[in-house]
């Protein structure tokens, strides 16, 4: 029998895909009891306090771009990681990652938000992890090399709506865990980054449907140096975009601080969506690197968006230079 985890959309489809067939209950759980799964979610009529709920297709595109649809490899995508919690080199996560506590995990909610609260990562999920849906995504690293990995979880939007973000919520922070007694790099001397790790994207961007609350890759959820036990997968824009190790989101009406634009805004901007034609001040971004298996990478052109364009462009009106 064809395994469903080896199985990879095809680009032209815009499906949904789960690992088990027929999954398509759903556990009421807790406070997170209103949670609902998929387009069929009832979308809440804005009021001069809650938020707009952005309209989103009815199709929810799942979009494969590599023509061989082929997966990188689980070892490589588990093996060669950033994560810089663990350590600076890319086998640190992996190497790093064994007295990282994954339960238990709870997810705080504050800020502008009608229902602000702290729920576990199995309310976050709405259902069993062996149920959620699969997504394949291509991922592009700000270092210029790329995997296509399959991420599990559901799509951020039917989090967010539950929490039911004021109008004046324009911005989304993610603040990941602070642990230095299980997570090496931020305990390092030589690490020069601010902790705890903070990404944040326009609640426009949150909310789109290809953004994804990922808990899990390659149908695992005991991946710490992947991000577990709960990440954001953006794919249109470079991978340090996507935060890992989440346990608050805030919303806010004012920018908020991203620890790599932070640290270093001339090298890494506040938006950063893949942009072939504008280069890091250090290399170009026009070329990756494809990362199949160990030993196994090719050179391949970049594309707008990171393949995405068509899904997402429209969010970005203007010139691309103010987008960086």
């Amino acid at each position: 029998m064809e395994s469903k985890l080896t199985r990879i959309t095809d680009q032209t489809a815009y499906r949904r895909r789960r690992f088990i067939a027929g999954a398509l209950g759903l556990c009421t759980l807790g406070g997170f009891g209103a949670l609902r799964y998929g387009r069929h979610w009832p979308r809440p009529e804005a009021t001069a306090d809650k938020a707009p709920v952005p309209a989103v297709a009815e199709a929810d595109a799942v979009v494969l771009h590599n023509a061989d649809n082929r997966l990188t490899s689980k070892h490589a995508a588990t093996h060669y990681n950033n994560a810089y919690e663990f350590g600076w080199n890319k086998a640190d996560p992996y190497r790093e990652s064994g007295a990282f506590q994954m339960t238990p995990w709870a997810v705080s909610f504050d800020g502008l938000c009608a229902k602000p609260g702290t729920f576990d990562i199995d309310e976050l999920m709405g259902m069993p992890f062996s149920h959620l849906e699969e997504r394949v995504y291509d991922f592009r690293c700000v270092e210029a090399w790329s995997m296509v990995i399959p991420y599990n979880g559901r799509p951020l939007s039917d989090i967010i709506r539950a929490v039911e973000p004021l109008a004046s919520a324009r911005y989304v922070a993610f603040t990941s865990v602070l642990r230095p007694e299980e997570m090496p790099g931020q305990a390092s001397a030589f690490s020069t980054l601010d902790w705890p790790y903070v990404e944040a994207l326009t609640i426009k961007e949150a909310m789109h449907p290809l953004t994804f609350a990922t808990f899990g890759v390659y149908g695992d959820r005991e991946l710490p140096q992947n991000g577990m036990p709960f990440r954001i997968t953006v794919p249109w824009k470079y991978g340090f975009k996507s935060p890992k190790f989440i346990v608050r989101i805030t919303f806010t009406e004012e920018r908020p601080m991203a620890t790599w634009n932070v640290e270093n805004p001339g090298e890494y901007g506040w938006f950063s969506n893949v942009y072939p034609d504008i280069s890091h001040p250090r290399w170009s971004q026009a070329t990756e690197r494809r990362i199949w298996d160990d030993g196994e990478i090719e050179r391949i052109p970049s594309r707008p968006y990171n393949g995405y364009a068509e899904q997402v462009a429209q969010l970005y009106p203007g010139a691309q230079q103010q987008y960086r």
